[in-house]
């Protein structure tokens, strides 16, 4: 069993002072790896984390290539989002998260349009990282995008089976599912299986109505009281508009 390393947190004060240390006694030594060894011990850190600082401020003062601190932080903002949903995006009465169409992560396509959005800001290989996509992916889709013609057979084949499954799902008014689809498809003369019409609507993001569990409509809250009965169960009036009675009916909409 491999035993973890300890890394401890040191204080933003102490990397500046060891930045700032090591700035301005670095003529004073051969090299940098001299300087890190000579100033790291009356700093109390290792070498390495001297140098790790070094490096970064370098990086943030725009002397070395490479992310900044900030465009760090905004890298682990994102992958914080994508752990932990914001507010906006749990069940606002349970507190719970609720599952999005297009499975563990969004459709390609709607990851495309994102990295196009932030490249400017983030690069595209650390947006890539974030969202789990190769960055080859990106570059062979806006390849494609560019000049049609390089697309495989097998990706046009899809572009014309997903306008055919959007027709079809839109004749539905959006309420069948894949299984239906592929009877419409069937029906109409177009020759497809089932299983690549259940993966083309995932990546489409469609999804027929779901027949989901009984609605309850009268759930009382025991805590507040109860409001008296007025009129004792005797719905009669001796004129109108003495006595009104209303109730609320739910009606399912599939």
């Amino acid at each position: 069993m491999t035993k973890q390393r300890f890394t401890p947190a040191y204080p933003a004060e102490l990397r500046e002072r060891g930045v700032r240390m090591f700035r301005e006694n670095r003529a004073d030594y051969s090299s940098d790896t001299a300087a890190y060894k000579a100033i790291a011990p009356k700093l109390g850190c290792s070498p390495d984390s001297l140098r790790v600082w070094c490096q970064q401020a370098e990086r943030d003062t725009g002397l070395r290539a490479g992310l900044t601190s900030a465009e760090k932080d905004r890298i682990k903002d994102l992958e914080r989002e994508v752990r932990e949903p914001a507010p906006s995006q749990r069940d606002p009465e349970e507190g719970q998260r609720i599952f999005r169409s297009g499975g563990a992560r969004p459709p390609i396509p709607q990851m495309i349009t994102f990295i196009d959005d932030h490249r400017c800001i983030h690069g595209v290989g650390p947006i890539c990282r974030v969202l789990g996509i190769a960055p080859s992916t990106y570059y062979a889709f806006k390849a494609v995008e560019r000049d049609p013609d390089l697309a495989s057979d097998w990706a046009r084949q899809d572009q014309l089976d997903m306008a055919a499954i959007k027709q079809a799902f839109e004749g539905s008014r959006g309420r069948n599912g894949a299984r239906k689809v592929w009877h419409r498809l069937r029906r109409s003369g177009h020759d497809i299986a089932r299983c690549p019409v259940e993966r083309l609507m995932q990546v489409m993001g469609l999804q027929g109505v779901v027949r989901g569990k009984k609605v309850i409509t009268t759930d009382p809250d025991t805590a507040q009281p109860c409001p008296d009965d007025k009129v004792n169960r005797a719905f009669v009036a001796d004129m109108p508009n003495q006595l009104w009675v209303s109730d609320f009916t739910y009606v399912s909409s599939w």
